[in-house]
C-alpha cells in the first residue's frame, strides 16, 4: 500500500472516529433532552393537578391495564389487581364507568338505624271507610301493624331554666339561722348561661367547626337572645384553660408508653406587630394509635418544640422524614417511618406520567405490604403474632421494592417525580424498613395524619387563633376532644361530667379524668 493510500485511510479512520464520538454526544444530548423535556411536562402536569385534579391516592383501573404492557406481569395478575379492594380509609375512584367495573359488589340493603336510639311510636289509624268489611259491612278489627322506621329530629329549642334553692330555717331557735341547698358546680361562675350551652359551644366550634360569629348569630336569631362572641370567646378561653391540667395529664399516660405517632400542622395567629399578616404557628400532636392524642401549640416548627415534650422519653417514635423530631428525646429513641409517604411520592409519579409502569408497580408492591398487614388485622393478630405475619407474606416484597428502588434510581432524572420518590425510598430505608420488623408498629402514620384533618377543616372557618396566650388553651381543647373522637367517646357527656368543679379538684384527681380512664370507669 503506498504511502498516499495509507494516509488516506488514517484519514477515514479518524473522520469515522470523530464522527461516532459527535454521535455518541448527539445521542447522550438527546437523551439528556428528553429526561429533560419530561421533568419540565412533569412541573406542568403537577401544577395542573396541583389546582384542578383529584386528591385521590387510589390508582385508577386504567393504570392497572398499563401493568399488561409489561412481559413479567400476566393478564390473570392485572386483573387480580384491577378488582382487588382499595385500602382501608380510602375512597374509591376510576376513571372507568361504573356499568364496565369489573367485580361489582351487590347492594347491602337498607341500613340498619341504631338500636340504642330511643324510639317513639307513632300509630296511623285506618280511615273510617276501611273500618268496615267490604263484604258483609261489619266492623273490622286490628290484626296488627305494618312497621317501618325513619330517621327523626326535634328542632333545638332555647329555654329559660329558674333554679329555686331551697331555704329552710327554724322556728324555735333564737338564732333563727338559715341554711340553703348547695348551687351546683358550674363551668362559667355566676354566668347567663348553664353548663351545657357552654358544652355546646365548644363542641360546635371545635367539633362542627362552627366560628364563634355564626354562633352568636344563631342565638339571636333561634332564642333572640344577644350574647356577644368576645362572651363566648371567653367562655372558650376559660374552658381551655380549666382542660391545661387534664391535658397535661394526657401527656403523662403518653409518655409512660413505649410507641407514639407524631405530626404538625399550621396554624395562623394573631399577634400585636402591626404587619398586617397572621403569624404561622404550628399544632403539634403526639399519639398513640388506639388511644389518646396530646397537642402541643408552638409559635414555630423547630426541634426543640418535639424535644420539651418528648424530653429524655425512649420509645419508639413514628413520623414522617420531617427533620424536626431527629435528635430528639433520649439515646435510646428509636425512629420510624411510614410506608404511606413513601408510596404517595410513586403515586404524584403516575400522576405525572401516566404510563410510567415502574411507578405504578412500585405501588402496587407498597399495596400488598398493606393488604399483608389488613389481613392481619382480619385474624387480629398483635405483636409478635403479627410480625411472624409480616415476616412470612411481606418480607418478599420488601426485598423487591429495596432492589427496583437502587436499580431504577441510577436510571432516572433525580427532580423528576420518580427520582424524588425512589430518593425519598432509599433515604429513609432503615426507618421504612424498621417498621416490619415490630408488631407493636404500624405500617404508617396515617393515624396521626387523620387526627390533623379536623384542625386543617376548622381553621378554614375559625380562620385564626385570637392571640399567643390563647394556643394552649385551645391545644388542651383539641387534646380533648381528639382523645374522644379516637375513643369512640360521647364528648358532650365527657365534658358535662368533668368540667363543673373542675378547677377546684386536687391534682392527684385529675389524672383520674382523663378521657381514657373516664372510659375505662364507664366500662366497669
Amino acid at each position: 500500500m503506498s504511502a498516499a493510500s495509507r494516509q488516506n485511510h488514517q484519514d477515514q479512520h479518524r473522520q469515522i472516529v470523530s464522527l461516532q464520538s459527535k454521535l455518541t454526544s448527539a445521542l447522550q444530548e438527546l437523551s439528556w433532552a428528553t429526561l429533560k423535556i419530561q421533568s419540565l411536562e412533569e412541573q406542568l402536569r403537577q401544577e395542573r393537578i396541583a389546582r384542578f385534579g383529584p386528591r385521590s391516592e387510589n390508582l385508577t383501573d386504567l393504570q392497572l391495564l398499563l401493568l399488561g404492557e409489561e412481559p413479567s406481569v400476566t393478564l390473570d395478575e392485572v386483573s387480580a389487581e384491577a378488582e382487588r379492594e382499595p385500602l382501608a380509609g380510602a375512597a374509591p375512584t376510576s376513571a372507568v364507568p361504573a356499568h364496565q367495573r369489573r367485580g361489582r359488589q351487590p347492594h347491602p340493603g337498607r341500613q340498619a338505624l341504631p338500636a340504642d336510639l330511643p324510639r317513639k311510636e307513632e300509630v296511623i289509624a285506618c280511615p273510617p271507610e276501611a273500618c268496615a268489611c267490604r263484604s258483609c259491612g261489619q266492623a273490622t278489627v286490628v290484626i296488627g301493624y305494618d312497621e317501618s322506621e325513619v330517621l327523626d329530629v326535634e328542632p333545638v329549642h332555647y329555654f329559660v331554666r329558674v333554679t329555686k334553692r331551697e331555704k329552710r330555717a327554724c322556728r324555735q331557735c333564737e338564732r333563727r339561722s338559715v341554711v340553703a341547698a348547695p348551687l351546683p358546680d358550674r363551668i362559667i361562675t355566676k354566668g347567663l348561661v348553664s353548663n351545657r350551652v357552654v358544652v355546646d359551644t365548644i363542641v360546635k366550634k371545635y367539633c362542627d367547626h362552627l366560628p364563634l360569629y355564626r354562633q352568636e348569630m344563631i342565638l339571636k336569631r333561634e332564642a333572640g337572645v344577644e350574647i356577644s362572641r368576645a362572651t363566648l370567646d371567653g367562655w372558650v378561653m376559660h374552658v381551655g384553660e380549666t382542660l391545661m391540667p387534664v391535658r397535661e395529664a394526657m401527656r403523662n399516660e403518653l409518655l409512660a408508653g413505649s410507641y407514639l405517632q407524631a405530626d404538625e400542622t399550621t396554624v395562623r395567629v394573631q399577634t400585636r406587630e402591626r404587619t398586617g399578616k397572621d403569624h404561622e404557628a404550628y399544632l403539634w400532636q403526639f399519639g398513640r394509635p388506639g388511644g389518646e392524642a396530646v397537642f402541643e401549640f408552638a409559635m414555630g416548627r423547630g426541634r426543640d418544640v418535639a424535644s420539651g415534650f418528648l424530653g429524655k422519653w425512649e420509645g419508639k417514635l413514628q413520623t414522617d422524614a420531617y427533620v424536626g423530631y431527629d435528635k430528639t428525646g433520649g439515646p435510646k429513641l428509636t425512629h420510624y417511618g411510614c410506608w404511606a409517604h413513601a408510596r404517595r411520592y410513586y403515586v404524584d409519579a403516575v400522576k405525572m406520567n401516566a404510563e410510567d409502569a415502574e411507578a405504578t408497580q412500585m405501588v402496587l408492591r407498597m399495596d400488598a405490604l398493606f393488604l399483608v398487614d389488613r389481613e392481619a388485622a382480619r385474624l387480629g393478630l398483635r405483636g409478635p403474632e403479627r410480625q411472624a405475619f409480616r415476616q412470612e407474606h411481606a418480607r418478599p416484597w420488601l426485598d423487591e421494592i429495596q432492589e427496583t428502588a437502587r436499580t431504577l434510581v441510577m436510571r432516572v432524572l433525580p427532580k423528576s417525580k420518580l427520582g424524588e420518590a425512589l430518593t425519598y425510598t432509599i433515604n429513609q430505608w432503615d426507618r421504612l424498613a424498621r417498621c416490619l420488623e415490630d408488631g407493636e408498629v404500624e405500617l404508617s402514620n396515617n393515624i396521626a395524619e387523620n387526627s390533623m384533618r379536623p384542625w386543617a377543616l376548622g381553621r378554614k372557618n375559625w380562620l385564626h387563633v385570637g392571640s399567643v396566650k390563647a394556643g394552649p388553651k385551645i391545644a388542651a381543647i383539641a387534646s380533648v376532644v381528639e382523645s374522644c373522637r379516637r375513643l369512640g367517646l360521647p364528648v358532650v357527656e365527657y365534658l358535662m361530667e368533668i368540667l363543673p368543679g373542675l378547677a377546684d379538684r386536687p391534682v392527684s384527681q385529675v389524672a383520674q379524668l382523663t378521657p381514657a380512664h373516664w372510659a375505662a370507669a364507664r366500662a366497669r
